[in-house]
Formats: C-alpha cells, structure tokens, sequence
C-alpha cells in the first residue's frame, strides 16, 4: 500500500530516475507510469508507528502545538489504515482520528471526542474541512493511493526548493477522483534519485493556489524505506501554516486489523 501521507503522509509520490519514455507516450500515461512506480517502491512496510509535533502558526506568528502518536498498518489489495492520538495539550488530550482509506471508494474516517464520550464519522463532504484547526484537510490525512488521483506527466527541471540544492525532479499534475475534493488538481515536484516528493501545491476549486506542502530532513528506513523528518503546509489564502515534525519510527512492529477498529478510539492511551 502506499505510505501515509497524509498528515502523514502523507503521503504521495516519490519517483525514480528511470526512463518512462518507454512505456509511457502521452503526458497522461506517462504520470501514471510515475504514480504506479512510486507506489511499487513503497510496498511492503507492513506497519509503522512514529511520534508527531505538530506546530500550528497564525498570520500573526503565534504558535501553538500539539503532540501526536502515529500508527499505520499496510492493507493488501487497499489502502492504509491509519490511527491518530493526540496526548497534549490538555484540551485534545485522548482525540483520536481513525482513517481507513481505500483504493477507489471513499475513505471511511471517524473521531473519538473525549469530552463527548462519542465517535464522530467525518462526512464524505467535508473531507475538504480543516483536520484538528491544521493546514491539512482530513482528505490529506488518508494514504495517497494511486487510483485517487489521474495524471499528467508536466516536465523535468531542477527542484525550486533551496534545501534540495538542485536535484532534478519530475514535475506531474494529478487530479482528484473524489468529487468531494477540496483540490481541483495538484502540482507536485518529485525527485528523481530517490522517488521521494518534495514540494506539492495544491489549487482549489476555483483554481487558485491555496498551499504549499514541502517534505524535508527524509532518512531510510529497512534498507528501502524513506519517510521525511519534517513536512511543512503553508496556506498562501489566510497565511497560517502547520509544521509536522516526525521522529522515533517504527517499522513493523506487530500491528493487526485488530488494532485499528472503532472500537479501538475509545481505547487508545
């Protein structure tokens, strides 16, 4: 399956320097191609599980953060499960977001409340709406499959971020299948060596840049697998951003379908 991208991933594409040209003749299949490749060279992880700081920032500059602990199982034949915990503050103390996401139907997401002593779906029409008051929409929090997304393959160039010093990258737009979507399409910067994404931009409905999603600090994992230390989201329409700094990674460690149950809102500590 493909990593969490969401919050936590997540998630998304990383490419490789091989050539499509082979396979691949239109701009179409030739995103495609890319998507499908990413996806293949993140198989197999089986389960994660990681720490998160998240650290929220008005237009104004004041922060304020939150700690959150991440758990992923990989789901053969469909998407991730992923399982959210917030411990700090006080006030999301023990809010939990579970997310099963699919291949092709929608991703199916509820919320335990604490302070409700209930579990909240999240509505298919409102996956476009602000996960715990971030920059990332619950429809970012779920695994990015590739059959959520059609493709166009764009153009190679050097990567425009600084901290990349100048790795050549795929540049590919996709599409959101999901006519509940908050994106109208997105442009997202890949490169080339490692199948790793760097930079996204993502426009709204409207087709107006709404943010910016950069991925840095990334380290392997099992030989094989690369997750980034730090993802960045910036809103360019209200000036908020929301910083997500991962550390203490965890791969398969025994995760089950078991672990990932509504059920299992209530009993996360």
């Amino acid at each position: 399956m493909k990593k969490q991208l969401s919050l936590f991933m997540p998630m998304l594409l990383a490419l490789s320097s091989l050539s499509f040209d082979a396979y691949a003749e239109s701009a179409e299949e030739k995103g495609l191609a890319i998507a499908t490749e990413a996806d293949r060279r993140d198989l197999g992880f089986d389960d994660f599980t990681a720490d998160t700081l998240m650290i929220l920032k008005n237009r104004q500059g004041d922060e304020s953060t939150r700690v959150v602990r991440i758990q992923n199982l990989e789901v053969k034949g469909d998407g991730d499960k992923s399982l959210s915990i917030f411990d700090e503050p006080a006030d999301v103390q023990g809010t939990t977001m579970l997310t099963f996401s699919h291949k092709v139907d929608e991703d199916d997401q509820w919320m335990y409340l604490p302070a409700l002593k209930r579990v909240k779906r999240i509505a298919s029409d409102n996956k476009s709406g602000s996960y715990m008051g971030s920059e990332f929409a619950y429809e970012d929090i779920g695994s990015q499959e590739v059959e959520k997304y059609t493709y166009k393959y764009l153009r190679d160039e050097v990567c425009p971020d600084e901290a990349y010093k100048g790795q050549p990258c795929f540049v590919m737009e996709r599409y959101p299948v999901n006519k509940y979507s908050g994106y109208k399409r997105q442009i997202t910067w890949i490169d080339k060596a490692e199948y790793r994404p760097l930079k996204i931009d993502y426009y709204d409905r409207k087709d107006s840049l709404l943010k910016t999603l950069t991925l840095k600090g990334y380290r392997q994992y099992l030989k094989k697998y690369w997750r980034p230390d730090e993802m960045l989201m910036i809103n360019h329409q209200t000036g908020k951003s929301t910083l997500l700094k991962w550390n203490n990674y965890k791969f398969r460690t025994g995760l089950t379908e078991a672990d990932f149950t509504k059920d299992s809102l209530k009993r996360a500590r």
